[in-house]
């Protein structure tokens, strides 16, 4: 993922990432429906307090499962401490990702990485194993930020991805963002 990178958004910052404004503006169930449905796997890397994870578990049903990956085991911890004692935390894993690797060896039919690309230290890694654990009519969904990445930073993560094997399949609208969807070619 990243060494020791200072662009990583600090636990004590969580809330930020969180907040019932951002849910009016980035809806995750308004994201994430087209490509999440019931009895899945999905992985969403870089999870963070669970600003998205939630809603991937009720999009995936009492059958599927939600692998939630943070670098950050604060981040992991918040988590768990919202999903406690709810139906939903039996869909769940929760998994600290080491500084260089996901670290997930499940295979996944969609992959969230949302607001933590720019942060990777070593991209072309990270999009081979994404592209390793990825079911083959998989879809991954990229997300980032506009006031971080610029439009060629965006048009160089694309490039990668497809020499790591993937190809871009849509470019959907999600608000104050560049996003793509990526699959297997």
């Amino acid at each position: 993922m990243a060494e020791r990178n200072l662009r990583i958004c600090p636990v004590e910052r969580a809330g930020h990432l969180d907040s019932k404004i951002r849910s009016w503006v980035q809806n995750p169930l308004k994201i994430l429906r087209p490509y999440i449905h019931e009895g899945m796997t999905v992985l969403d890397i870089g999870c963070g307090p669970g600003f998205f994870t939630i809603d991937m578990a009720r999009l995936v049903g009492a059958s599927g499962r939600v692998i939630a990956a943070d670098l950050q085991e604060g981040m992991l911890e918040k988590l768990q401490k919202k999903i406690r004692g709810t139906q939903l935390e039996e869909r769940f894993t929760l998994h600290r990702c080491e500084p260089n690797s996901i670290g997930v060896s499940d295979k996944v039919d969609f992959i969230l990485v949302f607001y933590m690309f720019h942060e990777v230290s070593r991209p072309e890694e990270f999009l081979a194993e994404i592209e390793s654990i990825l079911q083959p009519n998989g879809r991954i969904l990229i997300v980032e930020p506009p006031f971080h990445v610029s439009k060629k930073a965006f048009a160089k993560m694309i490039g990668e991805a497809q020499k790591a094997g993937l190809e871009p399949v849509q470019k959907p609208r999600v608000f104050l963002s560049k996003a793509v969807v990526l699959k297997k070619r």
